[in-house]
C-alpha cells in the first residue's frame, strides 16, 4: 500500500523533490566543522620577518578565540575584523622567538573547530641600536630649538655593510617642505643636511626606522628611533680675519660685532705630529657650550709642558669643531681682539661679547670663517657645510 501511494505520487517527480529538501545538502555533510582556518605564514615557518605579515583567515565559520603566545608564554595582543573573519596581531613580533596560533572557529551550524600553528623568526647574527645626534655628538632632543645650520647624524653603534637597506630606512620630514639629503661619513654615520639653511620656524621629524631590516651580513636593527624638534631664528656669525672681526646677524639684522684675536699660525712637531695653530677657514656651526670648560692641549697631541703647551679653565666656551674651536672668553688677549691673531685657533673674545654669545648662540647656529691661512675646514672637524652640494650627494648610498 505505502509502496504503491509513492510509485502514484512519483509520475510528475514533484512529492519527491520535497521530500529530498527535507534533509541537508550533501555539501553541508563534507563542510570542515567551524569553517577551513588559513594561517600566515604558514605552520612551520622559520626564519620569518619580524615585521612581515601574520594573519589567521576563516573561511565557511567566523574565528570565535585566537590566542597567539611566543616561547616565554606572552600572549601578542591582537584585533578581529568586524565580521569575524580575520585576526592579525596588533605590535611587532620579536627576534628569534617561537610562536604559537590557537584557533576555536565556529559555522553557522554551531560546530566548533580546533586549530594550531607554529612559527620562528630570524636570529640575527648581530644587532645594531642607532642613535640621532648632532656632529658633535650631542643627543637630538625632543621639542628642542636648534639652528638654521644644524646637521642631523644617525650614528650606529656597529659598522653597516649595507648602506642602501639602512638608508631606506631613515627618513626627514620637514614643515615646510625642504629639500635634503643624507650622505654617508662612515660605516657608522650618516649625515643629513639641508641644501640651503632651514628657513626659521622649520618643524623637523628625523626617523631611523631600522627594526626588522637587514643592514647586511646577518646584522638587523635593534630598535626604530625618532625625533622632532624646531628650526629658531637664523643666527649666522661672520669671523673676518681681514678685520679681526665676528659680525652676527639675527634673520639677517646685524646685532653685535666682535672684536676677536684668532689662531696665529705656523705649526709645531711634537714626537713627530705636526700641529697646526690657524683657525681654519669654512663654514662651521654651533655644536654645543660649556661654562666653564677645561682646555688642555694634550688633548690634540701637545703636550701640557711643552712650549705651547697650557691647561687652563675657560669661561663662556661655545664650542664649533669636533677638534677644540671654540668662541671664548680670554681676558689677555684682550689688547690684540681686533688687530692681532695670538690664539692656538680658537676665537678669543672679551668677557661681555662672550658672555653675549654664548647666551645667544643654540646648536645649529651658523659661524662662518673667512680669509684665514692654513688648510679649509674639514668634513670631520664640523664642515658639513663646507661640502659643496654637488659632492654631498655622492656620499648617499641611494
Amino acid at each position: 500500500m505505502l509502496a504503491a501511494f509513492l510509485a502514484a505520487c512519483s509520475s510528475d517527480g514533484s512529492s519527491l523533490s520535497a521530500s529530498s529538501s527535507s534533509r541537508p545538502p550533501a555539501a553541508d555533510d563534507d563542510r570542515t566543522p567551524g569553517g577551513a582556518v588559513t594561517f600566515t605564514p604558514a605552520p612551520g615557518t622559520q626564519g620569518f620577518d619580524p615585521l612581515g605579515s601574520v594573519s589567521v583567515t576563516v573561511t565557511g565559520g567566523t574565528l570565535a578565540e585566537v590566542t597567539m603566545t611566543n616561547n616565554e608564554g606572552r600572549v601578542i595582543p591582537g584585533i578581529v575584523t568586524p565580521d569575524q573573519l580575520t585576526w592579525k596581531p596588533n605590535t611587532a613580533l620579536g627576534y628569534s622567538k617561537t610562536y604559537q596560533l590557537s584557533v576555536l572557529s565556529r559555522d553557522d551550524t554551531g560546530r566548533q573547530g580546533e586549530h594550531a600553528s607554529t612559527f620562528g623568526t630570524v636570529t640575527p647574527d648581530n644587532l645594531t641600536k642607532p642613535a640621532l645626534v648632532t656632529t658633535g655628538g650631542g643627543t637630538l632632543a625632543d621639542d628642542a630649538t636648534y639652528g638654521v645650520g644644524l646637521v642631523a647624524v644617525v650614528k650606529f653603534d656597529e659598522p653597516v655593510t649595507d648602506r642602501a637597506a639602512a638608508q631606506r630606512c631613515l627618513s626627514v620630514q620637514t614643515d615646510p617642505q625642504v629639500e635634503g639629503q643624507w650622505s654617508w661619513v662612515d660605516d657608522q654615520h650618516v649625515h643629513y643636511r639641508p641644501r640651503e639653511y632651514y628657513p626659521s620656524g622649520t618643524a623637523v621629524t628625523v626617523r631611523a626606522d631600522v627594526y626588522g631590516v637587514d643592514l647586511g651580513n646577518g646584522l638587523y636593527g635593534q630598535e626604530d628611533v625618532a625625533v622632532s624638534f624646531v628650526i629658531g631664528n637664523s643666527h649666522v656669525s661672520i669671523a673676518d680675519d681681514n678685520t679681526k672681526q665676528v659680525t652676527v646677524f639675527d634673520n639677517g639684522a646685524l646685532v653685535r660685532t666682535m672684536p676677536t684675536s684668532m689662531g696665529r699660525g705656523g705649526t709645531e712637531t711634537v714626537n713627530g705630529q705636526t700641529i697646526h695653530f690657524w683657525t681654519q677657514r669654512g663654514i662651521y656651526t654651533v655644536l654645543d657650550k660649556a661654562n666653564p670648560v677645561i682646555m688642555d692641549s694634550s688633548t690634540y697631541g701637545l703636550p701640557v709642558n711643552s712650549r705651547l703647551g697650557y691647561r687652563q679653565s675657560i669661561n663662556y666656551a661655545t664650542r664649533i669643531s669636533n677638534d677644540g674651536i671654540y668662541l671664548h672668553q680670554l681676558e689677555s688677549s684682550i689688547p690684540q681682539q681686533g688687530n692681532t691673531n695670538v690664539s692656538a685657533g680658537c676665537l678669543n673674545l672679551n668677557p661681555d661679547n662672550a658672555q653675549w654669545f654664548y647666551n645667544f648662540s643654540v646648536p645649529g647656529d651658523v659661524v662662518e670663517v673667512r680669509n684665514t691661512g692654513g688648510d679649509p675646514l674639514q668634513q670631520w672637524q664640523n664642515g658639513d657645510w663646507s661640502v659643496p652640494w654637488d659632492l654631498w650627494l655622492q656620499g648617499s648610498a641611494l
